[in-house]
């Protein structure tokens, strides 16, 4: 009955809609088996708009990558912070950003992000480029033979100490190494639950994940951050706006910066982990990116080598062509983000040539990204990962077509519009860096020859992980 009622009471205007015959779930499970095989199947029956049922939700996806402009630019009528807010708090454990009880709290928190870019980007960069040298230093210095690990084992060591140091500070103790690594074995745990915590699992049933989650909040209590030294600006001023209110308790602050710890972190270790296993599974693009590496070094007169600091502009950062196309490429074959907006009233959706979408107020609106990354009208052989895709004639390519038009938007893997990424400056130089250290120090290559995968667990939440880990082997450069 629910069914039919659903498919019959649809007004003039909206799209058509994809029910399922479970209950509440709808599609949920077909979509989260494979989203993208999903999607793809309802454009050929349906048309570039419609309405999916999924986990009780409306979700009406926009498949036509000229469109995303329609739906980014009605950000009044279509809101994102809300829905995130609400997602946040019952994620991370502290209560919601409500006007009433934290008057412009959400709003002086975004503010805050002023500290991840222009000037005070470049100064956090720094930093975390002389963390990542001895972090480096301190863990690969001693291979001048062949050393093997598992290699999104070792991104996720350096890229999580790095990144902890950088932001919230040193720990003094002499094993402060080992303090971060108990903190980031414990992030690991939460993090496998992630997927089922976004879609609305209560942690009740996800086994140890509640104490987890709460030893975590624990370290970021007030009593425990004064005791790091060197944190940032930004992590300073956030404790600084956590201050004024009176109403947010010690946990509720800890718990906040754990979530961002989380936000910092989360997609940024499995990114630096495919660009790169892309690169050692390629080695003309391995090979392209070390000479650039190279070159830059020599044209500054810097020697390489983890006894001496190499420092990089931001626009000697930027000049690496073949690096960051090289990681913009690993981006798009392994980010799965969807891009979601919900109606704030009853409201038509106007779209190009003269189309019309009808929405109900709590309708969602969805943009599917990896759609357009995987789309061989706009990249060619969409499959292949081709390290140079974002060169042309030696400098950046940013025109990419589809039926002969030009795109906006062409590469999403941080979001779009309100919902874009504030940190995504930061993290696309902090896996530059990463890169950068990895291949002017050391040998590297793979040490077993078999096939990593994507795991679709995470669809739609951002960047997927690996299917399994893969060994790697280093030394370093003589």
């Amino acid at each position: 009955c629910l069914f039919f009622f659903s498919v019959f009471n649809r007004k003039t205007g909206e799209p058509p809609l994809i029910n399922g015959w479970i209950p509440y779930l709808g599609k949920a499970l077909i979509f989260r088996k494979d989203a993208y095989k999903f999607l793809l199947d309802q454009q050929k029956k349906f048309g570039d708009i419609f309405t999916v049922h999924i986990a009780g939700r409306y979700i009406t996806f926009i498949m036509d990558p000229f469109q995303y402009v329609y739906v980014i630019r009605n950000s009044k009528q279509l809101e994102f912070h809300e829905f995130a807010n609400k997602m946040a708090s019952k994620t991370f454990d502290y209560p919601a950003l409500s006007k009433g009880k934290f008057p412009e709290l959400k709003e002086n928190l975004h503010r805050i992000y002023q500290y991840l870019q222009g000037k005070p980007l470049d100064i956090i960069s720094d930093h975390m480029m002389k963390n990542l040298q001895d972090i480096f230093e301190w863990k690969c210095s001693q291979a001048t033979d062949w050393e093997t690990e598992k290699m999104y084992k070792f991104c996720c060591s350096v890229m999580f100490e790095a990144s902890f140091v950088t932001l919230y500070g040193r720990v003094p103790a002499a094993d402060g190494h080992k303090v971060i690594s108990e903190i980031r074995d414990k992030f690991i745990k939460f993090d496998a639950s992630f997927p089922y915590l976004a879609a609305n699992i209560p942690i009740e049933l996800l086994g140890a994940t509640k104490k987890v989650r709460k030893e975590l909040i624990h370290h970021f209590l007030l009593q425990n951050m004064t005791k790091w030294l060197g944190g940032s600006k930004v992590v300073q001023a956030r404790q600084d706006i956590f201050e004024k209110y009176e109403l947010l308790g010690d946990y509720d602050k800890a718990a906040h910066h754990f979530a961002f710890l989380w936000a910092s972190v989360g997609n940024t270790i499995p990114a630096t982990f495919w660009a790169m296993y892309y690169l050692l599974r390629h080695p003309e693009a391995l090979a392209a990116v070390r000479n650039e590496i190279d070159h830059l070094l020599q044209s500054t007169g810097q020697k390489r080598g983890p006894t001496y600091n190499i420092h990089l502009t931001r626009e000697q950062l930027d000049n690496l062509v073949y690096l960051e196309s090289a990681l913009n490429e690993s981006l798009r074959m392994c980010s799965s983000s969807m891009n979601i907006r919900i109606s704030q009233e009853d409201f038509v959706l106007k779209l190009e040539g003269n189309q019309e979408v009808v929405l109900r107020k709590g309708d969602w609106i969805a943009l599917y990204p990896q759609i357009l990354h995987m789309d061989p009208e706009v990249y060619e052989d969409p499959k292949e990962y081709k390290f140079d895709r974002y060169i042309e004639n030696g400098k950046k390519k940013t025109t990419f077509y589809k039926a002969g038009r030009k795109l906006k938007y062409f590469l999403m893997p941080f979001g779009s519009g309100i919902s874009m990424c504030p940190g995504r400056f930061l993290a696309m130089n902090e896996m530059k860096m990463f890169l950068f250290i990895l291949l002017s120090h050391f040998d590297v290559e793979l040490a077993e020859n078999k096939s990593v995968r994507l795991d679709n667990s995470r669809m739609g939440l951002g960047i997927l992980l690996p299917d399994v880990d893969i060994a790697f082997r280093y030394k370093l450069r003589s």
